[in-house]
């Protein structure tokens, strides 16, 4: 019982960390970040960057490996998240949070590198380059990779059991879509699973309308969301103990959730989210504005971070620019593991300085990333 608690303890951990290192505008902000790295790596100035490099230090000499590139071309929230708590997020020693290496080892949804051939076919990574060597103690130590964690899995399904319904329910507070498409959409998905489910959910529906109960389509929504999420549960935990033996062999493929026995209704969630959420002209205005914002404070913060040679002075404008990243950030990459000293700014190479804004940007809110915005280049965005 006692293993029991603490494997449950460590999935809750696991569940409240798992978004740690999504960027601003969440998943959408992770494509902005790949989008514009695609961008610079094809730009005369990285070109130049490659040129000096190799004048100085030989003609097969680039200034970034293969998967220190991908880092950038592949930036995943994931593993940013990884990082954070392992590096960025210091504690009393420079070990981050100290988390278990199991708790680790759930978080890490894409157990390979970014050079890995499933990373080129997933389009998805589980560590960057720098943290590298934690995630070889881990995988050496939990035995991950290339196959998940089996509590990733539930951290997996978790996630959806609570964002699925919690989002029609978003939706339809700030009139993106109705209570009666809802109904409509997810009716017979949910009958053909079990009739006596929708018999339940209308007889509570009828009983709130004979109440006359403010805010009438909400509460509707409220007890279909509790049935769904009912159910969800339900059914991933039959689905695990099902498979358990593929799941502890790292044979299982897919979701939980979408393998179980509710995956029609799954599929009825995700249909509504795309034909009438995501396409909702608010989420698409918010993620131009994203687009906009991720971008404009790459290029600011890039292009001032690789031009300075000396940081300890704040005459020019690009140190000024420098010296609003955090110091947190800053001391984190000017530490040198290896001799357990700090190294100058100067002997930064070129992926410790992209890496240092990539932390410092996709760790923003997306208040603060407009605010920022706002304030260092002078437009009140739409």
């Amino acid at each position: 019982m006692w293993e029991i608690k603490k494997i449950a303890s460590m999935v809750e951990t696991a569940c409240l960390l798992h978004d740690l290192g999504n960027p601003p505008f969440g998943h959408y902000g992770e494509e902005i970040i790949r989008k514009w790295f695609e961008n610079w790596f094809e730009s005369q100035e990285y070109k130049d960057i490659c040129k000096k490099h190799m004048e100085k230090n030989g003609a097969d000499q680039l200034p970034l490996n293969e998967q220190q590139m991908n880092d950038f071309l592949f930036f995943e929230g994931n593993a940013q998240g990884i990082r954070i708590l392992t590096k960025l997020q210091i504690m009393n020693d420079r070990e981050g949070m100290n988390l278990t290496l199991g708790t680790l080892a759930t978080l890490i949804k894409y157990p390979w590198y970014s050079s890995d051939d499933k990373c080129k076919e997933k389009g998805k990574l589980g560590c960057f380059y720098s943290e590298s060597e934690v995630f070889d103690r881990i995988k050496e130590m939990v035995g991950i990779s290339p196959h998940r964690h089996p509590a990733t899995l539930i951290l997996e399904a978790a996630d959806d059991i609570a964002y699925l319904p919690t989002d029609l329910e978003d939706a339809m507070k700030k009139g993106a879509i109705k209570w009666e498409t809802i109904y409509y959409e997810i009716k017979d998905s949910l009958s053909k699973y079990n009739p006596k489910k929708i018999e339940a959910l209308n007889r509570n529906i009828r009983e709130a309308e004979k109440n006359e109960v403010p805010d009438i389509d909400l509460i509707k929504l409220q007890n279909l969301k509790i049935v769904l999420q009912g159910i969800f549960i339900e059914e991933v935990k039959s689905e695990f103990i099902s498979k358990y033996d593929s799941i502890i062999n790292g044979n299982y493929k897919g979701s939980l959730l979408e393998n179980s026995k509710a995956k029609d209704i799954v599929k009825s969630c995700k249909k509504i989210a795309k034909e009438y959420i995501f396409c909702n002209h608010e989420i698409l205005s918010l993620e131009l504005i994203g687009d906009r914002v991720i971008s404009d404070l790459l290029d600011l913060f890039i292009n001032a971070t690789i031009s300075i040679e000396d940081c300890s002075k704040y005459k020019s404008k690009e140190q000024k620019i420098f010296h609003l990243i955090s110091e947190n950030f800053r001391y984190v990459q000017a530490f040198d593991k290896t001799s357990q000293s700090k190294v100058q700014f100067s002997q930064l190479n070129l992926y410790d300085k992209l890496q240092l804004v990539t932390d410092y940007v996709s760790g923003m809110t997306d208040t603060y990333a407009v605010n920022l915005h706002q304030k260092l280049l002078g437009t009140r965005m739409p």
